[in-house]
C-alpha cells in the first residue's frame, strides 16, 4: 500500500461518499419500483426490507458527508432502473455486488474509524441483498425453464 496525503484522502473520501449517496438514492427509487412489480407478497416484503436498509445507509452517508463538508449533498438519482421485474432483479443483483466491492474499497481507504465501520457494515448488508436478489432471480429463471420444458414438469 502507498501513502496518501491526508488532504488528498479527505477529498477522495468526500467524492466516494457522494457517489455512495447517489447510489443509495437510486437504489431506493429502483426498489420501490421493483416492489410494486413483485409477483408475491414475500418478494415484495423482502424488497421493501432491503429498501429500508438502503434508506439507513443513505442517512449514515449523508451524516458523514455533512460532517466532512459542512454542507448537504446534492443528490442525483440514476434513471436506469428496468421496468420489468426479472430485468430489475438482475440489475439489482449486479448493482449490489459492485457496491460491495466499492464500499469495501472506501472502508480500506478511509482514515476515520467511523467511516471505515459504516462502510464495512453497509458492504455486509449489500452482500446480503445481492444474495436475496440472486435467489429470486434463480427462482424465476427455474420457473420459466420448468414451464417452457414439458420434460421438466412433474
Amino acid at each position: 500500500m502507498f501513502y496518501v496525503p491526508y488532504y488528498r484522502n479527505d477529498s477522495m473520501i468526500i467524492a466516494q461518499v457522494a457517489k455512495a449517496i447517489n447510489g443509495e438514492s437510486s437504489a431506493i427509487a429502483c426498489y420501490a419500483k421493483s416492489a410494486v412489480l413483485a409477483p408475491t407478497e414475500e418478494e415484495k416484503a423482502r424488497i421493501l426490507e432491503i429498501r429500508q436498509d438502503e434508506m439507513k445507509h443513505l442517512q449514515h452517508f449523508i451524516a458523514i458527508y455533512v460532517s466532512l463538508t459542512g454542507t448537504q449533498p446534492t443528490i442525483q438519482i440514476a434513471q436506469d432502473c428496468p421496468s420489468e421485474y426479472i430485468a430489475g432483479l438482475s440489475y439489482a443483483f449486479k448493482d449490489e455486488q459492485e457496491t460491495v466491492e466499492f464500499y469495501s474499497d472506501v472502508a480500506d481507504q478511509a482514515n476515520d474509524p467511523h467511516i471505515q465501520v459504516t462502510f464495512r457494515r453497509a458492504a455486509t448488508d449489500e452482500q446480503r441483498h445481492a444474495v436475496w436478489f440472486l435467489y429470486y432471480l434463480t427462482q424465476h429463471k427455474a420457473d420459466v425453464k420448468t414451464t417452457d420444458n414439458p420434460l421438466m414438469t412433474k
